[in-house]
């Protein structure tokens, strides 16, 4: 038979994850085209590649094999599509972070890219992940390790996070109400906010942006990463940390990139920027605007 390379990719995508369902999901293929595509190649090659069961698909040795070798035709895509982009014309190196990490690293944008480096920098904003697998991003900024054996990261600090109010308390702020995110609620600041303070949750926004706008006008208290309320001249910190939300920051990337030129290079920028910031993100950091 001959193999074709878009068969092999979904299957790459399936073992990875383990699952039609996780699969269909990453690739925005349906279950029943994933599953037909499976049972062409399992046909066509002769043997099973998954043993099914209701905890997923787990590879069969003839599987695993296909995996390895199809693994390897993975890796020399991506060296050829490097090549070709080092050859014609200067790499894009995309950068996935939430909202309030990819603002930081904007503003401090003059510390990680300069003029004459020879790639140019694409923030992804998002507040779930961004498929480094897939290459939807090169690098990643992560509240935890990654656990994908194809993904590699460094642990680069530690998130803090607390209420912020407004330093003018008008409004919600002096009847106690808070200000929330509506929609779905894919932060862990937004579902501890929500568990807590539900009941007093009196404007809402959709985006982090607005939040912060509606909390520095009084609208209400909310909670913020102590990198964004201690630097905001705006906003007081109202009570003590939430060690809950405490979070490890991870720079994740993918194994075969991570010693790319450009990728090492703005890795390296990142992380000494997140450590020689480290005290205002662990919140040891006097507030922006506070007195002596």
């Amino acid at each position: 038979m001959d193999f074709h390379w878009d068969d092999l990719k979904l299957f790459l995508d399936v073992a990875r994850v383990g699952g039609l369902n996780a699969a269909a999901r990453a690739t925005g293929a349906s279950a029943a085209t994933l599953l037909r595509r499976i049972n062409a190649l399992e046909a066509a090659i002769g043997e099973p590649l998954f043993v099914r069961s209701a905890a997923g698909y787990r590879l069969t040795e003839a599987g695993m094999d296909l995996r390895d070798r199809a693994s390897e035709i993975e890796a020399g895509f991506v060296a050829l599509n490097a090549w070709h982009k080092e050859r014609h014309g200067e790499r894009t190196v995309r950068i996935s972070a939430g909202h309030w990490t990819a603002a930081f690293l904007a503003a401090h944008i003059a510390r990680l890219w300069h003029p004459e480096d020879r790639f140019r920098i694409e923030l992804v904003t998002a507040n779930q992940k961004v498929d480094i697998g897939r290459r939807e991003a090169d690098l990643g900024l992560r509240n935890a390790r990654p656990t994908e054996q194809w993904l590699a990261g460094r642990l680069v600090g530690q998130t803090t996070y607390a209420l912020y109010a407004g330093r003018n308390l008008v409004l919600g702020v002096a009847a106690g109400m808070f200000v929330g995110l509506s929609g779905a609620l894919v932060t862990p600041s937004a579902r501890w906010l929500e568990a807590h303070h539900a009941d007093r949750i009196g404007v809402r926004g959709n985006d982090a942006a607005s939040i912060r706008e509606l909390v520095a006008a009084g609208a209400g208290l909310s909670v913020f990463p102590c990198f964004v309320g201690d630097a905001d001249p705006r906003l007081v910190r109202v009570a003590g940390l939430i060690e809950e939300l405490t979070a490890e920051q991870w720079l994740v990337s993918h194994h075969d990139e991570r010693h790319a030129p450009h990728v090492r290079t703005l890795a390296g920028r990142i992380a000494t920027l997140i450590k020689e910031e480290a005290d205002l993100f662990a919140g040891k950091r006097p507030q922006s605007g506070a007195k002596p």
